[in-house]
């Protein structure tokens, strides 16, 4: 009896495609890949939309509306430009105004001290010279005395005081008097001392030139000395009188 025919292997089933679930469920690289992409994209469009819907704000309104509305931003355009140059120009006039009063004000200080020193009211301090005058024979009289302080003051002294008791102004007045003289009522005894403040070598010069102060003192008898400073201090002032007479022009 012939061998049974050995039967044919039976085909193997067909390969099943992965389904729709199982994409879901287990994607590949390639599928989360693609879906990124695609949730860009989507969001691009998206905010592309908002952007043209905001910017979209006037493309409603009429002409006449979009004419009115730069015209009104060109108004308040020029009106804060003149707004601006009017304030620069308070700020450049409160400058002015301030420079113009710090320089009165200055100019007004330097005054008041220049006056204050001629008047013999506060002390001071600077270059000069002192002048001793001996009198051993009591000849040098109240005429040398007021002769040298004009010399003095033609020199260019700036403040002058006598034996540091009596500040020589433009009312001091010079007596003679027995033992010495009456400077601003005050009696003073030789040696005469006399604090000058100004250049040293022209005021020097102003007592020492030929027939000067200095020659008229030798002649009756006494004698002079000077000495020259640098810091020379004149501490003795006046107290601030009023005039009887004169008063302020207010013309």
């Amino acid at each position: 009896m012939p061998d049974p025919t050995p039967s044919e292997p039976a085909p193997e089933p067909p390969e099943q495609r992965p389904g729709l679930w199982a994409a879901l469920t287990k994607p590949s690289r390639a599928q989360v890949v693609v879906a990124v992409l695609l949730a860009a994209l989507g969001f691009a469009a998206v905010t592309q939309v908002r952007s043209n819907g905001s910017d979209d704000t006037y493309a409603g309104r009429r002409e006449q509306d979009l004419i009115d509305l730069l015209n009104g931003l060109a108004g308040a355009s020029e009106r804060s430009q003149s707004e601006i140059a009017r304030l620069e120009k308070t700020r450049t006039d409160l400058q002015s105004t301030t420079r113009q009063r710090d320089t009165a004000l200055q100019q007004a200080r330097t005054e008041a001290d220049a006056l204050s020193i001629l008047a013999g009211m506060v002390p001071v301090t600077g270059p000069g010279i002192r002048i001793t005058i001996r009198d051993p024979e009591g000849n040098v009289g109240s005429d040398i005395l007021l002769d040298t302080v004009e010399e003095l003051r033609t020199a260019g002294a700036e403040a002058i005081a006598f034996n540091d008791k009596v500040r020589v102004v433009a009312q001091t007045s010079f007596q003679q008097a027995d033992g010495g003289v009456v400077v601003d009522g005050q009696l003073l005894t030789a040696p005469y001392v006399i604090d000058v403040i100004g250049e040293p070598n022209a005021l020097e010069g102003a007592v020492t030139f030929r027939q000067g102060p200095k020659a008229d003192v030798e002649a009756d008898g006494g004698s002079v000395g000077l000495e020259s400073f640098d810091n020379l201090d004149i501490e003795v002032v006046r107290d601030a009188g009023r005039s009887q007479f004169a008063q302020p022009d207010g013309s």
